[in-house]
C-alpha cells in the first residue's frame, strides 16, 4: 500500500527549477487561493554542468519553501535517460496514484532540451493509465480530469494565460534559488544556457506575454483536449 497524499494539483518537470521556469507564478497564485500543489521532478539533473545533486536538491528544497508547496518528490530516474519505457511510465503512474491530483501539468511538448519532450510525453501516458483499473491494480486508479503544458524554453500555441502579477516576486525568488545553475560561482563552473541572462529572458517572455492582456506578466499553458467553461465573460448588469 502507498501513503497517499492528495493534492489538487501536480506539476512534473525533468529536471529540478523546470516547473518554477514554466509555472512557478501560477503555483504561487494557486497555493495562495489556499490549493494543495505538489511538485514532482523525474530525475535528479545528476548531468547539469554546474552544481551537484545534493546541491540541487537544497535549492529545490528553498524554492519550494518560497511557493509553499504542500509536497516535492523525486522519482530519480536516470537524467538524459528518460526512453519512455513501460517502468519510467509506471513510476509516474504510482506517484499520480499517491498523490490524487485532479489537474497535472507536464512540460510543452516541443522544448530545445530532449529531456523536457520526453517528460512530456511520459506524463501524457502516465495520466492516461493512471485512469485503467486493471493496469497496477494493487494501486487505485486515479482519472485526473486536465493535463496543461507549460513552456520552459519556447511558447508556441498558447492556449491559456494566467496572470501572476501579483505572485512575480514569488516565482523570480523561487528561480533565485537555483543559484547553481543561473548564477554559479564555483570556480570550475561552465558557461551553459542558463548562466546567460537566462532568468531575464524567462521574464522577458512572461513579460510580452502579460502584455497582450495589459498585464504584467502571465505565464501560458497549452492543451490537446478541450477546456471546459460554463460561460463566456460574466453579464451585465
Amino acid at each position: 500500500m502507498m501513503d497517499h497524499v492528495a493534492v489538487d494539483i501536480v506539476a512534473f518537470g525533468a529536471h529540478p527549477d523546470d516547473v518554477e521556469i514554466g509555472m512557478g507564478g501560477t503555483i504561487a497564485k494557486q497555493v495562495m487561493s489556499g490549493y494543495r500543489v505538489a511538485i514532482c521532478d523525474l530525475t535528479n539533473a545528476e548531468m547539469s554542468s554546474n552544481g551537484t545533486v545534493e546541491t540541487r536538491r537544497q535549492e529545490a528544497a528553498r524554492a519550494s519553501a518560497v511557493l509553499g508547496l504542500s509536497a516535492r518528490s523525486c522519482l530519480g530516474l536516470p537524467d538524459r535517460g528518460l526512453t519512455g519505457s513501460a517502468e519510467q511510465i509506471a513510476a509516474i503512474v504510482r506517484e499520480i496514484r499517491r498523490l490524487r491530483p485532479r489537474i497535472v501539468f507536464a512540460p510543452y511538448w516541443v522544448d530545445r532540451h530532449p529531456d523536457h519532450i520526453a517528460c512530456s510525453g511520459l506524463v501524457e501516458e502516465a495520466v492516461f493509465n493512471a485512469k485503467l483499473r486493471n493496469y497496477m491494480p494493487d494501486t487505485p486508479a486515479v482519472a485526473v480530469e486536465q493535463l496543461y503544458y507549460y513552456y520552459i524554453n519556447d511558447s508556441n500555441d498558447v492556449s491559456l494565460i494566467v496572470d501572476v502579477s501579483a505572485h512575480y516576486d514569488k516565482k523570480r525568488e523561487a528561480l533565485l534559488a537555483y543559484r547553481s545553475q543561473f548564477a554559479p560561482t564555483d570556480a570550475n563552473h561552465v558557461q551553459t544556457p542558463l548562466t546567460d541572462r537566462y532568468i531575464e529572458r524567462v521574464e522577458a517572455r512572461d513579460l510580452l506575454l502579460g502584455q497582450t492582456r495589459q498585464w504584467a506578466y502571465a505565464e501560458g499553458f497549452a492543451i490537446k483536449r478541450p477546456h471546459p467553461v460554463a460561460l463566456f465573460g460574466e453579464r451585465q448588469k
